[in-house]
């Protein structure tokens, strides 16, 4: 029970200092473009960096992530705004599942022992 409150005391002692830090060392406005630029897109990077990799570990398949991705940059280069590619893009990956659980039944029923001892014909799912 001792370390859970030292591991609370280190969390909260480093994330005081990562917030008063740069409070007491910068004082004077940053006029350096490249540091300028660098502190304008850290929140974009750290987004991005949290947000991709759960894209595609989110669903079941990783391929369906990745194309609900893809398919969410064409539509937000193109103009959309973010519910409509939000909708595309969880429509794209229903979509994925759905297709996917169709083919596995369909290789189910192919591999099915009693209709290879029965003889009989499968119908194909896809159309």
């Amino acid at each position: 029970m001792k370390n859970n409150w030292i591991y609370i005391a280190v969390a909260a002692a480093v994330t005081f200092l990562i917030r008063v830090l740069p409070l007491t060392l910068i004082r004077r406005p940053i006029k350096n473009r490249f540091i300028r630029s660098f502190l304008y897109y850290v929140p974009y990077i750290t987004l991005a960096v949290m947000t991709f990799p759960a894209i595609v570990e989110a669903v079941t398949y990783p391929w369906a992530g990745t194309a609900a991705l893809v398919i969410g940059i064409i539509l937000a280069w193109v103009g959309l705004g973010l519910f409509p590619v939000a909708i595309c893009s969880c429509v794209t990956v229903l979509n994925s599942r759905i297709h996917m659980q169709a083919n596995i039944i369909q290789k189910r029923t192919l591999r099915s022992p009693l209709l290879k001892c029965v003889g009989l014909k499968t119908r194909n799912l896809s159309g």
